[in-house]
């Protein structure tokens, strides 16, 4: 189990296990990435003084050093100078209180024997930067910071599961706390576990509340603008603690450029920054920056050391191995660009800064916006939407020309704008309606999925918050289901594959607190056809940033998949999806899978993004299913194990 996670920790690794007189057995295992107290004292697994509390432990508290302080005084006694002791020690003062104390991201798990018999107590960080999966049979119970090293363990199979499936092909991906596999499940952010003589209990510790949608907010948007840039400026520092290298992604947009601009100010040396951009010809119609050197004259300008890679990655090579990292089918093709500016960093820095959950605190997702395009539209008769969504419905995909990113957020737009506005929302989260995916089910595959709504989790999350305004309500919603299932998983297995810790200064919680309960949402998104997404923010980094950042559109790390399937990944694409193979798998019709093919490359549609879904689920049933888990690891492991 740890072996196989040698990428997540190759600087040290460890084991304790212990058996009992009743047979009972438990077993710890680390893998190590050394980034606070290098030294030998930073082992783990790790104890306290008398052996009888031992911990393991991935992740970072920025707060230890406070901690630390405080338990000092209360007569505790240190040994390192890491942050998991302080760790323990607070576990031994306050129980499983101690969670609500720490400002960080962590997924661990402490053995109690105090009371004479093991008590395992499990937790992961309040917005779930640090993936915690774990497997139960009967008494038993396995857990571990990747699904491949759960696979290691004997009577754990990798069985597909439909229902996760079923919301795989809705989304892109598997909402927490389900997985792809049949008996692994995810620890929910903000949760802590308790396993005690066979029996399993999980709890919520945390959650981001928001303020009723009649709150009277009563602070003036100068204040906020100014306590909000003193809170993230508190955040960046406490999050560039560390005895490695800090550097920083750069993308020129909003949130990775504030978090650089902070750093500049704070930092002694100049910030190393990475920026990736792929040539011009993969750019067109995409969702990215059209100038990339904006990040090299905002990196000039602020000082910094900046690397900008240009890459032209050879996907059918690199496609699989990501697949692996992933653990479950990932279609979000910014895992490409993600694994690959941490494997160009991983050469001077051992921790990345990452912009990530900004969008989710402050309202920056172009889908917030279409809330209110949709809230103007249906004020338009009904028989003029009719003929206009008609007419948007018609026009062709226009592969490789500046209209393709409009015309695919305007079919977006068009089949969901008459909907109720929490309809409209899970609509456009999706990625295949009802119909298509009876179109592409094969009736086996139809009667194990029954009437299971793979939108029941968005559903439920709604209502957790009903009463507060409906921006809120999608931030609420994108903060615990699209961030935690999607991008912070993403963003920990591509970093980690590269033996790179991310660190997310947006998600500190003080900070996340704040901003949910205190800024009115119209001063996050201002305005309606012209909104602006982000605006409060916007006003804080106004001395910080120059006017091309603060005017710079919303892009993320985009990957040209479109191009891609059209020219690099032809062959891939009919050898992967060919009709034997798809008939085999006995999931999917093959001539509705062709029909997206065809359709795709002859520019009539753009399915590339369902195209996308059925190539990377077909390699992730290879890896995991066909070869067997374990077979998979062996041959994916050996250069890794080379290069170490």
């Amino acid at each position: 189990m740890t072996s196989v996670q040698l990428h997540r920790g190759p600087d040290d690794s460890g084991m304790w296990e212990q058996r009992f007189p009743d047979g009972s057995y438990v077993g710890l295992g680390s893998r190590r990435l050394a980034i606070i107290d290098l030294s030998p004292g930073g082992h783990m697994p790790m104890c306290n003084e008398d052996g009888t509390v031992w911990i393991t432990y991935n992740g970072e508290i920025y707060n230890f050093a406070e901690l630390r302080a405080e338990l000092q005084s209360k007569g505790h006694h240190f040994a390192s100078n890491a942050d998991t002791e302080a760790l323990i020690h607070l576990y031994e003062e306050e129980g499983y209180d101690c969670v609500k104390r720490l400002n960080g991201m962590f997924a661990f798990a402490i053995c109690d024997l105090r009371s004479g018999k093991p008590v395992l107590f499990l937790a992961r960080d309040h917005f779930g930067i640090k993936p915690f999966y774990y497997a139960q049979r009967g008494k038993r119970l396995a857990f571990a910071s990747e699904i491949k090293a759960l696979l290691q363990v004997p009577g754990i199979e990798a069985e597909i599961d439909p229902e996760s499936l079923h919301q795989y092909l809705t989304f892109l991906w598997v909402p927490d706390p389900k997985t792809m596999f049949r008996e692994i499940h995810k620890l929910p952010p903000g949760h802590y576990a308790l396993f005690c003589d066979g029996q399993l209990r999980i709890a919520k510790y945390w959650d981001l509340a928001f303020p009723p949608k009649d709150y009277l907010f009563r602070r003036s948007e100068e204040e906020l603008a100014v306590e909000i840039r003193e809170r993230f400026r508190r955040s960046v520092q406490g999050q560039m603690v560390s005895d490695v290298p800090v550097g920083a992604f750069l993308s020129a947009g909003l949130d990775s450029s504030s978090i650089v601009a902070t750093m500049a100010r704070i930092s002694q040396r100049p910030v190393r920054t990475y920026t990736i951009t792929f040539p011009p010809k993969y750019r067109v119609g995409e969702n990215a920056l059209d100038d990339p050197d904006a990040a090299a004259r905002l990196a000039r300008r602020l000082g910094c050391e900046n690397h900008q890679l240009t890459v032209e990655p050879d996907v059918a090579d690199l496609l699989p191995r990501l697949v692996w990292h992933m653990d479950e089918p990932t279609a979000d093709p910014a895992i490409i660009a993600a694994y690959l500016v941490c494997r160009e960093a991983r050469r001077d820095v051992s921790v990345l800064l990452s912009g990530i959950g900004g969008d989710e605190l402050f309202g920056g997702y172009r889908k917030y916006a279409g809330h209110y395009w949709a809230e103007v539209y249906q004020r338009v008769p009904q028989p003029i939407r009719k003929l206009t969504n008609l007419a948007i419905s018609r026009l062709p995909g226009l592969r490789g020309t500046p209209a393709k990113g409009v015309i695919r957020l305007a079919k977006k737009m068009a089949r969901s704008a008459s909907l109720a506005p929490l309809e409209r929302f899970i609509m456009n989260c999706t990625y295949l309606d009802r119909e298509q995916k009876a179109a592409l089910y094969t009736p086996a595959l139809q009667d194990e999925v029954g009437t299971f709504d793979p939108c029941v989790r968005h559903l439920a999350t709604f209502e957790q918050v009903q009463d507060s305004d409906f921006l809120n309500q999608m931030l609420y919603l994108d903060t615990k289901i699209f961030m935690p299932s999607l991008n912070l998983t993403y963003n920990d297995k591509m970093s980690m594959a590269s033996s790179v810790e991310v660190r997310v200064p947006f998600l500190d919680r003080e900070l996340a607190e704040f901003a949910a309960w205190n800024l009115p949402p119209k001063l996050k998104v201002k305005g309606s056809l012209r909104a602006t997404t982000k605006y409060i923010f916007r006003e804080a980094m106004r001395d910080v940033l120059p006017r091309e950042v603060l005017q710079q559109p919303k892009a993320g790390l985009a990957a040209p998949i479109d191009y891609w399937l059209a020219h690099d990944l032809t062959a891939m694409v009919d050898d992967l999806l060919c009709e034997s193979r798809i008939r085999t798998r006995g999931l999917f019709r093959p001539e509705a899978v062709r029909t997206l093919i065809r359709q795709q490359r002859a520019g009539m549609q753009d399915w590339s993004m369902q195209i996308w879904q059925l190539l990377t689920l077909e390699l992730w049933m290879q890896a995991f299913l066909d070869a067997g888990a374990r077979g998979a690891s062996e041959v994916m492991l050996v250069p890794q194990a080379a290069t170490a």
